[in-house]
């Protein structure tokens, strides 16, 4: 079953750098509060893929798209579907108070906002300034440049706002019909929604209302409605006694999948983790729905304020966490391993140390963490290796 997320995902057979938007578009889009883990996330998903090659799809050809998106955080979209998502992203009015969506001077903001940065690229504060002079308020253009993008999101899930390349350190905007070069094709609501479910389900499915619910940022009665819109695509599936949901045409692919020893190292954020379902309880076990983590962990991996952990993926279970850092011309790669690994998995995570390293540049440097007592990893760390457990398990 987790071989079967993977292979979705991309962390089985990897695409090469010309499909690069199709990964995004299968993934349903990437988690782009730090744009380095958008780099990563498709650098563990595409051979031969060169930082700049995210870059200028993002920021040169254009095919990708910075934007507020599901559950109010950042993503990075394919242009081509701009609409799809504009339309059910749209639907947020019906159920966002956090967003004040269904203020009517919320959506008179709005316009606003896409008024001044139609044809434009303009940073906060000029945007705000724009806005103040267009409505004759200065009240409205203060309420544009209070942190974490409030008052913006509203924009951005009405189609009227997208990020534009900084200057500097600067962040600007544009409008996305300024951006793309054409205004999205938008269909019916229900149309995109539909699309939206089956996109999750292809990527993240089997999947329950709940993790539906979780991942588009939706109470689980909406969820139910959204999975209503392509009853007649899908099916469900009992996973450990519990009901599932999937697409239909997926059900045998899903049976002749088989468990495949293959290991990644995602970044913080990496869809893999942030779509998983968090669950915690008597019932709560690792299952299609979940990354298979133990629940033990569970706070390494999701952190306060929303963090999300690099992980160590192996075999699709969870397994560790990991750090790098570049010191000159060294990459230092650091994995903290939940539990003693053979050595062919260690073998394995050198090999993809390399391919990161070849990726963000720089000689690798790997070491472990893995399970030590205080006092043995201190006397490790005072000798110049962090090595314990990497012999005793073959």
């Amino acid at each position: 079953m987790l071989a079967w997320r993977m292979r979705r995902q991309h962390l089985l057979e990897r695409a090469t750098p010309a499909g690069l938007v199709d990964v995004v578009a299968r993934m349903g889009g990437l988690h782009a509060q730090v744009m380095s883990s958008v780099e990563l996330s498709l650098g563990a998903r595409v051979d031969g893929l060169a930082l700049e090659d995210v870059r200028e799809a993002l920021w040169g050809q254009r095919t990708l798209v910075k934007l507020w998106a599901m559950r109010g955080t950042l993503h990075v979209l394919p242009a081509r579907d701009l609409g799809v998502w504009l339309a059910a992203l749209g639907t947020y009015r019906d159920g966002w108070p956090m967003y004040s969506m269904h203020d009517p001077l919320m959506h008179e903001l709005a316009e606003l906002v896409g008024h001044a940065l139609r044809g434009r690229l303009l940073t906060r504060l000029e945007l705000a300034a724009e806005v103040s002079r267009l409505s004759g308020s200065v009240a409205a253009g203060e309420s544009l440049q209070g942190g974490w993008g409030g008052a913006l999101k509203p924009a951005s899930f009405l189609g009227r706002l997208c990020f534009a390349p900084s200057a500097g350190q600067r962040v600007r905007f544009t409008h996305p019909d300024t951006w793309i070069g054409a205004a999205p094709v938008r269909p019916a609501e229900d149309a995109a929604m539909a699309e939206i479910v089956r996109r999750f389900l292809g990527a993240y499915g089997p999947a329950t209302p709940v993790d539906l619910a979780g991942w588009w940022g939706a109470t689980r009665r909406e969820a139910t409605r959204m999975l209503a819109l392509v009853e007649d695509q899908v099916t469900e599936v009992d996973v450990e006694g519990e009901p599932y949901w999937m697409l239909a045409d997926q059900v045998a692919k899903l049976a002749a999948t088989e468990p495949s020893e293959v290991v990644r190292l995602l970044p913080g954020f990496d869809q893999w983790t942030v779509c998983a379902s968090r669950r915690v309880g008597p019932r709560s076990r690792p299952g299609p729905g979940t990354p298979a983590l133990d629940p033990r962990h569970r706070t390494r991996i999701y952190r306060l304020q929303g963090w999300v952990s690099p992980v160590l993926l192996v075999d699709g279970r969870i397994e560790g966490v990991w750090r790098h850092e570049r010191k000159g011309r060294r990459l230092l790669v650091d994995v903290e391993t939940f539990r003693r690994l053979p050595r062919r998995t260690r073998e394995s995570i050198g090999a993809e140390t390399d391919r990161l390293a070849a990726f963000l540049g720089g000689v690798p440097e790997l070491t472990f963490t893995s399970g030590c007592p205080p006092d043995r990893l201190l006397r490790l760390s005072s000798s110049g290796g962090r090595q314990c457990g990497v012999d005793e398990e073959r």
